[in-house]
C-alpha cells in the first residue's frame, strides 16, 4: 500500500515539474516578441499625419525604444510630410534620430517631379524606397502590423 502512494506522490510531483516547466516556457517566449509597426501616411491631411506620428511616439512609450521596431511610410499625397515643405519638419527630424524610421515612395517622388520640374527634397533621416506600398506590403511579409490612421 504504501508503495501505490510513494508511486502516485512520484506522478503528481513529475507532473507539477512539467506544468511549471511548460508555463516558464511560456512565460519566456511571451518575453522574447518582437514588436514591429509599419504605419501608412497616404493622406495630406495634417491632422491624421499628426496621429501617425503620435502613434509611433506613443508606441515607444508603451515598450521602450528598444523594443519596438517602428517604420512610417508616406506615399501619394502624403509624402509631402517627409520633404521640406512638411508642417512637421522639426519632429520628423527628431522622431528620425529617436530610432524611428522614415521611408519616402520613390514612384510618388519622380511624379512629384515629373509634373513640377523639381525634385522633392526630402527631410534629413528620411529614406527613399522604391515603392511605398510594396514597402509596406513586404514589411508586412516580414510581421510588422500594420497601422493606417
Amino acid at each position: 500500500m504504501n508503495i501505490k502512494i510513494l508511486g502516485a506522490a512520484v506522478v503528481a510531483i513529475g507532473l507539477a515539474f512539467a506544468a511549471s516547466m511548460v508555463s516558464m516556457a511560456a512565460s519566456h517566449k511571451a518575453e522574447e516578441v518582437e514588436h514591429k509597426i509599419v504605419i501608412q501616411v497616404s493622406t495630406d491631411d495634417p491632422r491624421t499625419q499628426t496621429i501617425a506620428l503620435n502613434n509611433a511616439v506613443n508606441l515607444q512609450k508603451h515598450y521602450g525604444v528598444d523594443n519596438i521596431t517602428i517604420e512610417i511610410v508616406a506615399y501619394g499625397p502624403g509624402l509631402n510630410m517627409l520633404t521640406t515643405k512638411s508642417k512637421s519638419v522639426e519632429r520628423i527630424t527628431s522622431l528620425a534620430q529617436q530610432d524611428i524610421t522614415f521611408s519616402a515612395c520613390g514612384n510618388t517622388m519622380a511624379k512629384m517631379e515629373a509634373k513640377s520640374g523639381k525634385k522633392p527634397k526630402l527631410l534629413e533621416g528620411v529614406d527613399k524606397v522604391t515603392a511605398g506600398v510594396a514597402q509596406i506590403m513586404e514589411l508586412q511579409e516580414q510581421g510588422y502590423a500594420y497601422v493606417r490612421p
